[in-house]
C-alpha cells in the first residue's frame, strides 16, 4: 500500500533548524512531485514548498525563502525539506503530499503555476514548534 511519512519535527528554539522527512513506500517516488504543507492552530493551510520527480523544479513560498531548502534522495525514497533560522511563526504540523494519479511522464524543469494543485495524497504530518 501506498504510504508517506514524515519525521523530524521537535521543540525548537528560535533560530533552530530541523530536517524534515517524507518517506514514500509502496510506489516510486520519483516519478512524482512532492509538496511540503504546514497547518497552525487558528491558520489556513500553507504549501510551503514542491519538488518536482527528478528535483529539478523547485518553488518555496515567500514566507519560508532564504530558510527553508527541499531536496530529494530517490533512491531512498525521501524527498528532506530542511527548515532554518525558525520562528514562532513557522509553528505547527508539516505535511508531505504528492498525486497519486499523476506520475510524471517528462520531467519538469520549472513550475509554470500552482504547484501545489492537485496534491491530495497526504501523510500524518510532523509537528515543528518553535518556542522560548
Amino acid at each position: 500500500q501506498e504510504q508517506l511519512v514524515e519525521s523530524g519535527g521537535d521543540l525548537v528554539q528560535p533560530g533552530g533548524s530541523l530536517r524534515l522527512s517524507c518517506v514514500a513506500s509502496g510506489f516510486n517516488l520519483a516519478a512524482y512531485d512532492i509538496g511540503w504543507f504546514r497547518l497552525a492552530p487558528g491558520k489556513e493551510r500553507e504549501g510551503v514548498s514542491c519538488i518536482s520527480g527528478a528535483g529539478k523544479a523547485i518553488y518555496y513560498a515567500d514566507s519560508v525563502k532564504g530558510r527553508f531548502t527541499v531536496f530529494r534522495d530517490n533512491h531512498e525514497n525521501t524527498v528532506y525539506l530542511h527548515v532554518n533560522n525558525l520562528q514562532p511563526e513557522d509553528t505547527g504540523t508539516y505535511y508531505c503530499a504528492t498525486d497519486l494519479t499523476a506520475p510524471e511522464e517528462v520531467p519538469a524543469t520549472a513550475y509554470a503555476g500552482d504547484c501545489f494543485y492537485g496534491l491530495d495524497f497526504w501523510g500524518k504530518g510532523t509537528l515543528v514548534t518553535v518556542s522560548s
